[in-house]
């Protein structure tokens, strides 16, 4: 009987695309010896960006095949966060990945079933199944230290994190954090979703082993925190195989594709490029003080601009190009800044860009995806945290892998003024400091190809997986 490999990521672009590129990398490095099955959930977060992705990926991978569960709806206007909503989808959808589990055990040996951090609730299926049950853990090592001890800081705390706003903390293998600069799902003790993601986090002790998104020389304060087990009291930590950086270059719009010809055309590493991820929208008055900010740098830029968020949909924004940028930016911005800079709607081939020659800083969200996806470019970064595990991702880039400026923003609603942004992307771009950012950002980017060479740290964990999966 074939043996395959089971993936269930949860659903969101980013977490989607980041489990398609572990199967590839099985595919990859099993010779043929596995099949990859991917479960996806349906009607929560689905937008036309993964399903189109899905279709190409299902047409160049024929070793790669996606089993869609049946729709189940969740009810938007509970009184609770959009996380909790998300967990809830997801819990609901646990009775479909046995079913699913089940089916294709008729036909298939399952060598492994690989679980994204939220998709907790179908960890017990997994061993019951008793089948290797595995994490993936899309983002790097420095938050999985700070996750593992999350639930021990659970024990400690009565409050919610969000009503102790000088109340700083200290973990193992990570920069100190602020109370308020937690994960958003931990802000609020009172929301269901702070008690499911403590539930995960239990979760990722219970496992045979987490894969993470990472590579030894990014992390390695983190890595060898949770390799000495100091972020765990008692429990043994599980294998943990560091197989990053994966990459998923999605393909470009070929409305946008002039955005590229564009950078073609701009001298080397002068242009600074500005994009936020699927959900990073602003309100009207940030984005005037970001142009005024780009405005008064006097650099050159590449900037996409979503539309504001809707207040009615707590939902992932989609990529629509219905952007009036005329009621968004400041009266003759376009105008006054066409010799230096352009202006996107919705979006950019990010990988793209980040790898053409003209780029020299990126003004970046700090989701892992963005972040390694400027780590493999060598590009530096300005850290603007918006939502999600973020502000640990950027005190990481700023205090220990040294590759990132911060910007300084509003307690509350994380507002930035335009001569913030103007300050910040001049050091950058005009500084020593911006400098030396840059040469390290470079020298990063090679370790980050040495490591899937030959003798890579990548490379010989990936080996390690696939031995420990075919043992059990």
């Amino acid at each position: 009987m074939q043996g395959t490999i089971v993936l269930y990521p949860s659903p969101g672009l980013g977490h989607v695309l980041s489990m398609i590129e572990l199967g590839k990398l099985f595919l990859q490095h099993c010779n043929n010896q596995f099949s990859v099955t991917i479960l996806l959930t349906t009607g929560f977060w689905d937008s036309p960006s993964i399903i189109s992705y899905i279709n190409a990926v299902s047409q160049a991978y024929t070793s790669i095949s996606f089993l869609r569960f049946p729709s189940i709806s969740v009810d938007m206007s509970q009184n609770c966060s959009t996380a909790a909503i998300a967990f809830q989808f997801i819990r609901l959808h646990a009775p479909n990945a046995l079913h699913s589990l089940q089916e294709i055990s008729k036909n298939q040996n399952i060598t492994a079933f690989v679980i994204d951090l939220f998709c907790t609730s179908t960890l017990s299926i997994g061993k019951d199944l008793k089948t290797p049950t595995f994490y993936f853990y899309t983002s790097g090592a420095s938050t999985l230290a700070a996750f593992l001890q999350f639930p021990k800081l659970d024990k400690e705390i009565t409050g919610s994190f969000k009503d102790l706003p000088d109340t700083v903390f200290y973990f193992q293998g990570v920069p100190p954090l602020k109370a308020v600069h937690m994960p958003e799902p931990l802000l609020d003790r009172e929301d269901p979703a702070y008690h499911d993601l403590i539930c995960f986090c239990s979760g990722l002790l219970q496992s045979d082993g987490i894969i993470v998104n990472s590579f030894e020389d990014l992390e390695p304060i983190s890595i060898k925190a949770i390799a000495d087990g100091l972020c765990l009291d008692d429990a043994p930590t599980p294998p943990t195989f560091y197989i990053g950086p994966l990459i998923a270059a999605v393909c470009s719009k070929a409305e946008n594709d002039y955005c590229l010809l564009w950078l073609e055309k701009q001298p080397s590493k002068s242009v600074v490029f500005l994009c936020f991820g699927s959900r990073g929208t602003f309100s009207p008055p940030q984005v005037k003080e970001i142009a005024k900010g780009l405005e008064r740098s006097a650099q050159r830029f590449l900037w996409v601009v979503k539309n504001p968020p809707d207040k009615e949909k707590a939902k992932q924004a989609e990529d629509s190009p219905d952007v009036d940028l005329d009621y968004l930016l400041p009266e003759g911005f376009m105008e006054r800044t066409k010799d230096r800079g352009l202006v996107v709607k919705s979006f950019a081939p990010q990988v793209a860009v980040l790898n053409k020659d003209s780029v020299g800083g990126f003004v970046t969200h700090c989701g892992w995806n963005s972040i390694l996806e400027a780590v493999v470019a060598g590009v530096p970064m300005i850290a603007w945290p918006l939502y999600a595990e973020q502000r640990l991702n950027r005190n990481i880039l700023v205090q220990d892998m040294k590759m990132a400026i911060p910007v300084e923003q509003r307690e509350g609603d994380g507002f930035v003024s335009g001569i913030e942004l103007e300050k910040r992307v001049r050091e950058l771009m005009e500084s020593n400091n911006g400098k030396e950012l840059r040469e390290r950002s470079w020298k990063m980017r090679e370790k980050a190809l040495a490591a899937w060479g030959p003798s890579g740290s990548s490379a010989k964990a990936l080996t390690k997986l696939i031995e420990f999966c075919k043992q059990g």
